[in-house]
């Protein structure tokens, strides 16, 4: 028989992940009794235990789930930092039992160690409590013969506890299971209807015609029950260790003095990551004091890879930025710098990032706008970036330099309404008030049918008027109706948006609207 199998799930992991990146963001710690979810289009995938008290559930949409809790916390999606942040307990679970299996971000799978820790309860017992002791406060263990049902134990069991099915008893213990327990809402809902209510019903039904009908995932479970063992995991292989440290005896307390005792060993970083033919995009430096806080640290992302010069440049920033290494007090506390620590956080390998044909950014200009980010902060350099959107502000935003972007809108979809081709060269902050006149001299407006009262053959602009060499439109939009404000806002803007492309004589074109009864210009082409 093959070895028992373990599953470790962490609950609600998404919202978990985004917690604790809120609390080291902000510098304030968001209180754990505070309703808080992770939305994704606009609908939950994962809400706190305070949030579910208020009726809020997974798949509820976002002026659904504000309606029953209006202090909610919202919080985005990020599958990245879901998954950085349980790279914490695949790290514990390794410690444990290497070849450790990633689900998914908050669950897990590894082989019983056999006897090494006791019996299966203790082992259980020594994973919690190893979990406990990194911070990861609910934590559930499921163990069984299988994985399916391994992990439907898991998410029986209590916080901290595990929920044990003995061997061969699988079949008894999913037998009275609700169909619910199935990853798959359509599925679910056709069993449903068809008077299915829990897995023990799926059993006199034939295998094909349960894989036919309901899908891979019922057809795994249908297995399962009939005493089939379900597919094996792949463990993972462990990462290699890349974190490098320095420690200083006695601490020193000037920043250029640290920077030269880590010059060398930030090029064994660098050179460690190229002979496993790796660059690090994304850097976590450490700084060990003698005061409080005794760790001062910061994640530092790079828009190519960080070379040795980088590395140095990020770490005297950040000894200036946080006062350490130069006799500055920290509160109260004049700390001196006892050690670092080098972690890189993301690494890819080095094609990705390879120079172009010709050539890339001067790597001058680099260094340059990251001394820039490290004096004003983090958030105040910014890069644009395009998503979608039906008009020009709306497709574009702005990111702090060297971080990836996430949470956009895809530029891919068809996006109906949007403006065609080609796209504005220059976006105003603010719109520049127009008059457009036909050829009698009279304000072009637009009717209810949507329809320009004249051909527009004068435009004022930039204080002056000049004739019109060529127009194009109207192309109406109307977008935000769905919003829960929509309704408080005023008719005006309530009403259609008319947007006109117009050329003057003096070659240059513009993108102007017409809302409320008054023409805007919100772009220009060059």
């Amino acid at each position: 028989m093959s070895a028992r199998v373990f599953v470790v799930w962490c609950p609600d992991w998404p919202v978990v992940a985004a917690l604790a990146e809120e609390s080291g963001g902000s510098g304030s710690a968001v209180p754990a009794s505070r309703p808080a979810a992770v939305l994704a289009a606009h609908r939950v995938v994962a809400c706190t235990d305070t949030a579910r008290t208020f009726g809020i559930r997974r798949g509820m949409r976002r002026r659904d789930a504000q309606g029953r809790c209006p202090e909610l916390l919202l919080l985005p999606d990020n599958p990245d930092r879901d998954a950085r942040a349980f790279e914490t307990v695949l790290a514990v679970l390794e410690e444990i039992r290497p070849g450790v299996a990633l689900l998914r971000p908050g669950l897990a799978a590894l082989r019983s160690p056999g006897r090494f820790y006791g019996d299966e309860a203790a082992t259980a017992a020594v994973i919690a409590e190893r979990l406990v002791t990194a911070g990861v406060w609910d934590c559930r263990i499921g163990v069984a013969d299988d994985l399916l049902t391994a992990e439907q134990a898991a998410r029986l069991a209590g916080p901290q506890e595990s929920r044990i099915v003995p061997p061969g008893g699988a079949r008894d213990f999913l037998v009275d299971l609700p169909v619910e327990v199935i990853d798959d809402a359509d599925a679910v809902s056709l069993l449903r209807r068809l008077g299915l209510t829990t897995l023990g019903d799926l059993l006199p039904l034939p295998a094909p015609d349960v894989r036919t009908r309901f899908g891979a995932a019922t057809s795994r479970l249908h297995q399962v029950l009939g005493g089939v063992e379900s597919a094996r995991f792949a463990p993972r292989v462990p990462p290699p260790d890349l974190v490098v440290d320095i420690a200083f005896e006695p601490a020193l307390d000037s920043a250029e003095t640290i920077c030269f005792s880590a010059r060398r060993t930030c090029e064994q970083l660098v050179a460690g990551l190229l002979q496993r033919r790796l660059v690090c995009t994304e850097l976590r430096i450490e700084v060990l004091t003698e005061g409080e806080p005794a760790l001062l640290a910061r994640s530092w992302l790079h828009p190519r890879w960080f070379t040795a010069a980088d590395v140095l440049d990020r770490l005297r920033y950040q000894l200036a930025g946080q006062g350490a290494g130069q006799g500055v007090g920290l509160g109260s506390v004049h700390a001196g710098v006892t050690g670092l620590r080098f972690v890189p956080e993301i690494v890819v390998p080095e094609h990705v990032h390879a120079e172009a044909l010709w050539g890339g950014t001067d790597a001058r200009v680099e260094r340059g706008i990251a001394r820039l980010q490290g004096l004003l902060g983090h958030d105040r350099v910014l890069t644009p970036v395009v998503q979608g959107g039906r008009s020009p502000a709306a497709r574009q935003t702005l990111v702090p330099w060297g971080e990836r972007p996430h949470g956009l809108r895809p530029s891919d979809l068809p996006w109906p309404g949007a403006l065609p081709g080609p796209a504005p060269s220059r976006v105003f902050p603010v719109p520049w008030p127009v008059q457009i006149h036909d050829g009698r001299g009279r304000p072009v407006v637009l009717d209810e049918r949507g329809l320009l009262s004249g051909e527009p053959t004068r435009l004022h602009l930039e204080d002056r008027w000049q004739p019109i060499v060529g127009w194009a439109g109207p192309w109406p939009v109307e977008e935000g109706w769905w919003e829960e404000e929509w309704w408080r806002e005023d008719a005006a803007r309530r009403a259609p948006t008319m947007r006109v492309q117009v050329v003057g004589a003096d070659g240059r074109a513009w993108l102007v609207t017409h809302l409320g009864g008054a023409w805007e210009a919100v772009a220009g082409y060059e």
